[in-house]
């Protein structure tokens, strides 16, 4: 290949347009014009030798060559922002000028004013920049996605996050039940006993990986017990409706039961089998572990975290 036809604005055109799955969103992220990003693409198919972007129903696909290629591009760019970036690249960051996307995905099994909360501070103290924010699901890739660099950070809770990711841990929860007011559980509660609460019916939340079972069942399975589970749900945000109308038995931390106490007819319950706290984080690449912004935006999920905490305590 003639490298003296590959400038760094079209290893960052590739990038773009393949992540974005679209030459319009492409020059609007490169803050330029369509036919611009449509002619680049056309010099990149000629020296890859790849259509690259193809048409997919109603929209667009990368190439099975374009994908693999993507990861390589990614480094480029991450080596050029350390080589040329200077202390731009680490030192500082406008929020009030700046003009960016952040990319989030989140699960929601977080305290529920988490979200509305981190969303309000960063259009507060950053009014140009736009959230992208999107939920993390056993469908979802995190690894491949931070490593591509197509997502910002990741924030969850694991047992154990990935090793070759960095991470900041924010807040430690109790885990408890969540039960209707008319629970047994409520009702008895010195009858609400290890093997009560595992012959109940549990809804648990789906788990974030093809393959596993969720923190809960894995700390259960730790230590050779199982829960009867009835409902299996994505939609972690409306749980708590369904155990206020039915039997069910929520297990989650604490902070998250406590915001519906109040808002409908559920209880807190202690949990009758021993499990650790149950620990959130934020998870970034090496990619992003140098830039400015995603430091900034690093400090507002931490901050909005401990934030919360406050307002409980």
């Amino acid at each position: 290949m003639a490298f003296d036809k590959i400038e760094l604005s079209l290893i960052r055109a590739f990038h773009t347009v393949i992540t974005e799955r679209s030459v319009s969103r492409a020059a609007l992220r490169l803050s330029t014009s369509q036919p611009a990003v449509s002619g680049q693409l056309k010099r990149l198919r000629g020296l890859i030798g790849d259509p690259l972007l193809v048409r997919a129903g109603a929209g667009m696909a990368p190439t099975a060559v374009a994908l693999s290629l993507l990861p390589a591009a990614a480094q480029v760019l991450q080596g050029a922002q350390l080589l040329f970036g200077g202390l731009a690249a680490t030192a500082g960051f406008a929020p009030q000028a700046a003009a960016q996307t952040f990319r989030i995905a989140i699960s929601d099994y977080l305290d529920p004013l988490f979200l509305p909360e981190l969303v309000a501070r960063v259009r507060a103290q950053a009014p140009g920049v736009s959230l992208d924010l999107l939920p993390l699901t056993r469908d979802y890739d995190y690894r491949g996605q931070l490593a591509r660099g197509e997502v910002d950070l990741v924030i969850g809770n694991w047992l154990s996050p990935p090793a070759e990711l960095h991470l900041g841990r924010l807040v430690s929860d109790e885990l408890v039940c969540l039960v209707g007011t008319h629970h047994p559980a409520v009702r008895n509660p010195r009858q609400w006993t290890a093997e009560r609460y595992l012959a109940s019916a549990h809804i648990a939340p789906t788990p974030l990986h093809a393959g596993a079972v969720g923190v809960v069942d894995e700390l259960l399975q730790a230590q050779g017990l199982q829960r009867h589970i009835v409902v299996r749900t994505p939609h972690f945000g409306l749980a708590p409706a369904m155990v206020a109308r039915s039997p069910l038995v929520l297990t989650t931390g604490r902070q998250f039961c406590a915001r519906y106490i109040g808002t409908l007819p559920v209880r807190i319950v202690r949990c009758p089998v021993d499990f650790p706290p149950l620990t959130y984080y934020q998870l970034w690449h090496d990619m992003t572990h140098a830039s400015a912004a995603v430091r900034w935006l690093r400090e507002q999920v931490r901050d909005v975290a401990r934030g919360l905490l406050d307002l409980k305590a």
